[in-house]
């Protein structure tokens, strides 16, 4: 696939800006919650598109650049060798996560002196969640590694699952490179055709983003109103300092260790991530995030395996949130934790959190999950964090995607991946891409 980038001539107009144009439809979602609610609510119809416009080329888009990147490798070791670093570095921030949301629930209690009576809690309220939370529950690792295996290909396209399209996607890239010669050559002249095609038309879809961000924060401001976090402030408080902590802190150094700019890097991505903080999604910048990071110089094969495999093994704002939220019901309900307990919280959030992504209601489903092995703290207190799950999930789903562009690019300079002459021009301003062009 071409990665060429356009070189900056004259400034485009203001309002041509995509990232212009989600902020005025961020505004404007605002303003309609506020003066309208009645219609706001209707507006969430627009996200709902937008989100599904993108799920639809989703799979596909990550199966084309994972089998193209491998097979355009080569040399299947060097493959093997991305992986392993991937899920090493995974492991390791998804540890650092854990640990700080533990620390910084200890050290500001924003559970303490709520006193909440466990008996006042309507478990009914967790009833949405039961189906879901059978995805995670009584199966354990055993039954967790048989999910990744899609039972047929067609079922995972069309359940949009990306980790079993990522699966077939590294078995069917492998078995190309294996074959090579002309057949194989032909097959990957096809994918890459293919390619080209879906990224013209995640272009158009693109351009819509600003509508969908619009329907999204109307209907959340008309619906829930702006005094809706009053009641979990500091949670919801506490939680954005983690993650801001943890991206500016953390992973700031993480990427002054592979000599390039956080900053630079979270203005590079200004309109993907201002698309997240609109829909609370990072699926709906999965695609253009992929072709950025290709852009910015990282090897198209790196990109293919660590950004999917990332979405579901590196999620390093929900680390941060388990651990936060557990904490948070413990004290809300006047329950002490041991030293053993904690533990195994740790542990296991950090087994529960994977493959995670794509579950409905994953927060929740995961928390529950969770406290089951922790029977000392009431499952029911999980009502407490339901009314600010979705602004919660805002930092989530930006949190995760930042942590996932840094592990690509970490990855990508650790494999000598990386072409930082070309990330420097990019993250600099000197070489422009423009994804809405296809």
């Amino acid at each position: 696939m071409s990665t060429a980038a356009t070189l900056p001539s004259a400034r485009a107009p203001l309002h041509k800006s995509l990232f212009v144009q989600v902020i005025a439809g961020l505004l404007a979602g605002i303003l309609v919650g506020v003066l309208a609610p009645g219609v706001a609510e209707v507006l969430k119809v627009l996200s709902d598109a937008f989100l599904r416009l993108i799920g639809m080329i989703v799979a596909p888009i990550v199966f084309c650049v994972v089998v193209h990147g491998i097979a355009g490798a080569g040399d299947l070791r060097k493959v093997g060798r991305v992986g392993v670093k991937a899920l090493i570095y995974f492991e390791a921030m998804t540890s650092v996560a854990l640990v700080l949301g533990l620390a910084l629930a200890y050290l500001v209690g924003p559970g303490h002196g709520m006193n909440v009576d466990v008996g006042s809690l309507d478990a009914g309220a967790l009833g949405s969640y039961a189906d879901s939370a059978h995805k995670l529950q009584g199966g354990g690792i055993a039954q967790f590694l048989l999910a990744v295996i899609p039972k047929t290909v067609f079922d995972a396209l069309a359940r949009n699952d990306v980790l079993q399209v990522l699966f077939f996607a590294v078995l069917f890239g492998a078995s190309l490179a294996l074959v090579g010669g002309e057949k194989a050559r032909a097959v990957s002249d096809l994918i890459d055709a293919l390619a080209t095609v879906l990224f013209k038309a995640m272009g158009l879809i693109v351009r819509v983003a600003p509508l969908g961000v619009f329907g999204a924060v109307a209907y959340t401001v008309g619906r829930y109103g702006i005094g809706s976090l009053a009641q979990l402030l500091s949670l919801v408080a506490l939680f954005y300092l983690a993650v801001a902590l943890f991206v500016f802190v953390i992973l700031g150094a993480v990427m002054r260790l592979a000599g390039l700019s956080l900053v630079k890097l979270l203005i590079y991505l200004r309109e993907e991530l201002t698309i997240v903080l609109g829909t609370s999604s990072s699926d709906a910048v999965l695609p253009q995030v992929m072709r950025k990071l290709v852009r910015l110089g990282v090897k198209e094969s790196t990109v293919g395996l660590v950004v999917p495999t990332g979405y579901s093994f590196n999620l390093d704002a929900f680390s941060i949130y388990l651990t936060l939220a557990v904490v948070f019901i413990a004290q809300a309900t006047n329950t002490p934790l041991s030293f053993g307990d904690l533990m195994l919280v740790l542990g296991v959030s950090l087994i529960t959190s994977k493959g995670a992504h794509g579950v409905p209601g994953s927060a929740i489903v995961i928390l529950a999950a969770t406290l089951n092995a922790v029977p000392s703290i009431p499952a029911i207190g999980l009502v407490l964090v339901l009314s600010v799950d979705w602004f919660v999930g805002i930092a989530r789903a930006a949190g995760n995607l930042i942590g996932n562009c840094v592990a690509t690019i970490v990855v990508a300079a650790w494999e000598g991946d990386l072409d930082r002459e070309r990330a420097e021009r990019v993250l600099d301003g000197r070489e422009s891409v423009d994804l809405t062009a296809g």
